[in-house]
């Protein structure tokens, strides 16, 4: 691989008009075609063989309005002393909105609490008892056959209301499926967070703005196919986001690792070809390995069997790959192109003293360092017993939108439970008699609020009840309130009966998603760390190194986890993030979040790994080639790392709290990795095992294949050259 990518960047140093143009060129095209041939983003959260999904696809199948999704349009009088009882106006100008609201195209139905109301009964779920809230549900057909089109057109609805006379505040699932609440500042702040770091590391513009640049021009290619790959896979309206930091970060820490290496070869007077032919021989192996592993472990999402998070992994993996591409061409184009510029007048360092001194250190108590980092990162890692996944609803929105005022507004009317209802299913096979002793058995358990009477569909053989809990959507209790009527009061009032329920709706359907996530988690885990050790055996041709990496990258994640649950499960710092209220962490993060980070993680580890390889090769010596390997990489990991917890931090300005999520958990695990992990740990057992950590049994490395990444001896003086 080493002669293939040397002759790759010999090329594209030697041609870089010809490369960038090219990739300026495909931009132009996915852009382009992405514009008018591509799918919209769309978040279905069918998971098959899920009884919410069972319930959701029987009501589907028999053609019952309670099969799509709904939007809930919450209206209240504009006079606080008013309310619908007593005021005939506010009457009419909700029976105006309900009329409008039923000739809106693709709408099935809607509740009338304003018919209610005039015929002065029913008014249970319509008509909160104090008249002040009423509730227009609005009935859709199946997601499919909806857009962002059918959101905008309720929105015009409300907007054309009479404000004087009625406030109307509207969320619900159509909300959900289709507006965009991830959008914030955190491409831009990232990477000028990026630009001033690279600056600060290297002392030149020039060699600041590399980086960047082509991370930011793969990064319009990765985000341009996502809505071509639609025509393939439903890829959910996350994606974007989730690729546009893991895209940023790691194509800047990509380029950051190759580049270095090439300001060290031309600082020992190498040509501008030959540096960039060289670099990438180096670097650009670690680089491609590193890329590989965490397209793999992205892709190994698909044993959760969850499809949406399924078709996530595959727009960021694409998102990964277009980076490692663009890091082995467009990068040493532009290497290239602005030539012995990208130096500057600051002078190189083989290694910083700064860091040959704190390793010497670490290296001098191992044992100290050791045992003290893991008691921290064990004590970071603690709270992860108390994590309990769910979906953050619309009470975790800013107070000022739309969704989270109708969210508050039907909790005050209602009670909470009114913001998510659950769909029971119930295949009747011929037993009438069943539906009505189940609706009587739902109405009784404690966590049930209210039951709406029973329909049923006689020629599909589909009774579909409606049941509101008494506690809200992502409340503990709701979940468990799903599990015992599944668990005991289906079982027991369908005793002997032929009949069959399933619970469905929005609420079950999250909480089913999280327990199929948790069931795959500890198997998905197994799975990358296993191709992880055998990876990295296969590399660095060792046992202890593949084990320790793969228990320490644990050790790091487990304490995002841990800083997660502190944060939002607990509240701690949650007004530094702009977090409104406490949320448990959503269902697919935690097996997401392992996926991104065990293969950034093994950036750092190859990356670094490979450099003591280096040093050892040339000094023979175990205990000096951690020093120098480590001193040799310190500043390009903490400058990595710095730009990576920059860009993950910077979405936390967005005001979504699955993006805010994303972002704290991210930005904790490489912040840990590349400090405590990297720096810390790595050297202090690296000290304790010794040539240990080299070992591997003859018989082993005889069986293994042999792969190699290119070893670059370092030279004997490592001398201060002015370029």
């Amino acid at each position: 691989m080493s002669h293939a990518l040397s002759r790759l960047g010999r090329v594209a140093a030697r041609r870089p008009w010809v490369v960038i143009g090219s990739w300026v060129l495909l931009a132009v095209v996915v852009v382009g075609a992405s514009s008018t041939a591509g799918t919209e983003l769309e978040d279905s959260f069918r998971v098959p063989g899920l009884d919410s999904q069972i319930a959701n696809d029987l009501l589907a199948e028999a053609g019952s309005d309670q099969a799509g999704p709904t939007a809930q349009v919450v209206v209240t009088p504009a006079d606080e002393g008013v309310t619908f009882f007593d005021s005939a106006v506010a009457r009419d100008a909700l029976a105006e909105l309900q009329s409008a609201a039923q000739e809106t195209p693709n709408v099935l139905s809607t509740t009338d609490p304003a018919g209610a109301l005039a015929a002065g009964t029913g008014t249970d779920g319509l008509v909160s008892p104090d008249g002040r809230v009423a509730l227009l549900r609005v009935q859709y057909p199946l997601i499919e056959d909806l857009s962002v089109a059918d959101l905008d057109r309720l929105k015009e609805l409300g907007a054309g209301v009479d404000a004087s006379v009625l406030r109307v505040e509207m969320g619900g699932d159509l909300f959900f499926a289709f507006e965009d609440t991830t959008a914030g500042p955190g491409e831009l702040v990232g990477v000028v967070a990026a630009l001033v770091i690279l600056f600060v590391a290297f002392g030149s513009l020039v060699a600041a703005m590399i980086p960047v640049g082509m991370a930011v021009l793969g990064l319009a290619v990765g985000l341009g196919v996502m809505p071509l790959l639609g025509h393939l896979v439903e890829i959910p309206s996350y994606a974007p986001v989730l690729g546009a930091m893991v895209g940023l970060g790691v194509g800047i820490d990509y380029a950051l690792f190759v580049m270095t290496r090439h300001r060290d070869y031309l600082s020992r007077g190498m040509s501008v070809e030959d540096s960039v032919s060289r670099a990438l021989a180096t670097a650009g192996q670690p680089v491609v390995f590193a890329g590989g592993i965490v397209v793999v472990s992205i892709l190994g999402l698909a044993v959760a069997g969850v499809p949406f998070m399924t078709a996530g992994g595959i727009a960021i993996a694409v998102v990964v790959l277009l980076m490692v591409a663009a890091s082995v061409t467009l990068l040493p184009a532009l290497l290239g192109l602005v030539g012995r510029h990208v130096v500057g007048r600051r002078r190189i360092a083989q290694e910083g003293p700064g860091w040959q001194r704190w390793v010497r250190h670490v290296t001098r108590h191992p044992g100290v360092y050791a045992v003290g980092v893991t008691a921290l990162l064990l004590a970071l890692a603690a709270p992860v017993t108390a994590l309990r996944v769910g979906i953050p609803d619309d009470g975790a929105l800013p107070a000022d939108w739309t969704q989270r005022q109708a969210y508050d507004l039907l909790a005050d009317g209602f009670g909470p439970g009114s913001n998510g209802p659950l769909i029971i299913a119930v295949e009747v096979n011929g037993d009438d008699g069943a539906v009505e002793a189940l609706t009587a058995a739902v109405a009784a358990d404690p966590g049930i609020a209210s039951v709406a009477p029973a329909s049923v569909d006689d020629t599909a053989g589909i009774a579909t009840i409606v049941a509101v809990p008494s506690t809200g959507p992502q409340e503990r209790a709701t979940t468990e309130t799903v599990e015992r009527l599944r668990a005991e009061v289906f079982p027991v009032s369908l005793d002997g009966s032929a009949a069959r329920a399933h619970v469905g709706g929005q609420t079950a359907n999250f909480a089913d998603v999280g327990v199929r996530v948790n069931d795959r988690l500890p198997a998905f885990i197994g799975a990358v760390l296993l191709l992880s050790f055998v990876l990295l055996m296969l590399v660095f041709r060792s046992v202890l190194v593949p084990l320790k990496a793969v228990l320490l990258n644990l050790l790091s994640i487990g304490a995002s986890y841990g800083v997660m649950v502190m944060v939002f499960q607990w509240g701690w710092g949650a007004d530094l993030i702009g977090l409104e209220s406490t949320v448990p962490i959503v269902s697919f993060i935690p097996m997401f979040m392992f996926a991104i980070l065990f293969g950034l993680s093994m950036d750092y580890e190859v990356f670094l790994l490979s450099r003591v390889r280096e040093e050892r090769a040339a000094s023979g010596s175990d205990d000096e080639s951690v020093v120098h390997g480590i001193a040799r990489t310190g500043r390009v990991i903490t400058s990595a790392a710095l730009i990576m917890v920059s860009v993950f931090m910077a979405f936390v300005l967005g005001e979504d709290a699955a993006t805010k999520m994303f972002g704290v958990g991210l930005a904790t695990a490489v912040l840990i990795d590349a400090t405590l992990v990297r720096l810390v740990l790595v050297p202090a057992t690296m000290k304790l095992l010794g040539s240990a950590n080299w070992w591997l049994p003859g018989w082993l490395d005889r069986l293994l294949p042999r792969v190699e990444l290119e070893v670059d001896v370092p030279e004997p003086e490592r001398e201060l050259v002015r370029v």
